[in-house]
């Protein structure tokens, strides 16, 4: 019997360990070579797990929800295709029982993807109720947006196991008629979120300062652009590319802006790497836009579309969020109006940036009606002086109302 281990993949050297979600198979199932076996949830990143190669998965070690280090052995397959004598099936969610031992091109089938699993239990739909019609048959967002507009019934609260992009349920829910209940654990990424927040007010002196932007040249000017954009770039020209650019600007004249504290001292980064804070079905995700200076309008947006596109799929990597030297948090995308974004530790500050909305200003000493976009920037008063933070916004300000700086960069 020619036996394969299956370990736990190497870690960041910042996270020491991480958490089974679900197993995808069970003892005694066909895999096939590179079949995600398992995802592994860790502060940052949820790792997938794949087949070293075919065969039966003849041990499973660690159940779901077990607590891992880097290289742990959690499985064996037999590539001989034998289950290990003795060896008993592991208890695996029901998400799992709909991976039959079947070839590799349908064992996906039924298994829902990170978006659409999250989508799933906020619906409180039950594990296998949506068709699949992703690759290998698998559960996309769409699918569960179209069943949900079908009318298909929700599982009963709360009684049922989560899905896989969900932890595992510490204890029934009492039965309180039509008020139902449900304690679920933090997933780890959550929980590193909060811990990071409450680290960064407990010791950065954040203050936030406020201004408004005319977002009508912006706007003109990619109104004027957005085709040729997209046929040229194979890519929408959006609003996210001119707030980078606009930070940069700024952060080149400002460079205490950029700039981190480490212990007594304060470390001025020569290069622009910008975090964009993006939400994920797991929660608050910043992945790096690295040297975000050198690259183009059609370079960021690539890039960002490409970030949104892995959160989605819980598939951004740790390399893809280490690292960081000024974020922009765009809560204009859920119609926020005005926040205090939390400063990104061990950043010194940040832009919060809105929804664009009509409004009557005035101008020349007239009321006049123009497309207002509020900006907040939160930043560590430690290092950070009034005058900096403030004529920082205004740069941003000016680079937006007159786009034309960010070609001569004036």
């Amino acid at each position: 019997m020619a036996i394969v281990e299956v370990k736990v993949p190497q870690l960041s050297e910042s996270v020491s360990e991480a958490t089974m979600l679900q197993w995808k198979v069970k003892v005694g199932d066909t895999v096939s070579s590179d079949q995600i076996l398992i995802e592994i949830e860790t502060d940052k990143v949820v790792l997938e797990v794949p087949a070293p190669s075919a065969g039966v998965v003849s041990e499973i070690l660690v159940t779901d929800g077990g607590t891992v280090i880097a290289e742990q052995l959690i499985a064996r397959i037999d590539t001989d295709g034998k289950v290990a004598a003795g060896a008993a099936p592991v208890a695996a969610a029901p998400a799992a029982s709909s991976v039959a031992s079947a070839p590799a091109p349908s064992s996906m089938a039924g298994v829902a993807m990170p978006a659409a699993a999250k989508l799933m239990a906020d619906n409180q739909l039950a594990a296998g109720s949506v068709a699949g019609s992703g690759k290998d048959g698998r559960v996309t967002k769409g699918d569960v947006l179209a069943a949900v507009a079908g009318g298909v019934k929700p599982a009963a609260i709360p009684t049922g196991v989560p899905t896989s992009s969900l932890p595992q349920v510490s204890a029934p829910a009492p039965n309180l008629g039509d008020r139902p209940e449900q304690r679920v654990p933090m997933t780890r990424l959550r929980a590193r979120v909060a811990e990071r927040l409450l680290q960064s007010q407990a010791t950065n002196a954040i203050l936030t300062t406020f201004n408004e932007v005319n977002m009508a040249p912006v706007m003109e000017m990619r109104k004027k652009f957005q085709e040729k954009f997209e046929k040229e770039h194979g890519v929408k020209l959006g609003f996210m590319s001119f707030f980078v650019k606009a930070a940069v600007h700024a952060l080149k004249k400002y460079p205490v802006l950029n700039a981190s504290v480490d212990g007594n001292d304060i470390v001025y980064h020569g290069y622009f790497d910008i975090g964009i804070a993006v939400g994920s079905p797991r929660g608050l995700v910043v992945p790096i836009l690295r040297n975000a200076d050198q690259m183009s309008f059609a370079e960021v947006e690539k890039k960002i579309a490409e970030f949104g596109k892995k959160a989605s799929e819980g598939k951004l990597g740790i390399e893809d969020m280490t690292g960081g030297t000024f974020s922009i948090s765009n809560g204009g995308v859920f119609g926020s109006m005005l926040s205090t974004p939390i400063i990104n530790p061990p950043q010194s500050a940040i832009l919060g940036v809105h929804a664009t909305k009509e409004r009557a200003v005035v101008e020349n000493g007239q009321v006049v009606v123009r497309p207002i976009n509020y900006f907040a920037m939160s930043y560590d008063h430690r290092i950070i002086d009034g005058r900096e933070a403030v004529l920082g916004l205004v740069a941003m300000k000016e680079a937006l109302e007159d786009p034309a700086r960010l070609l001569f960069d004036i």
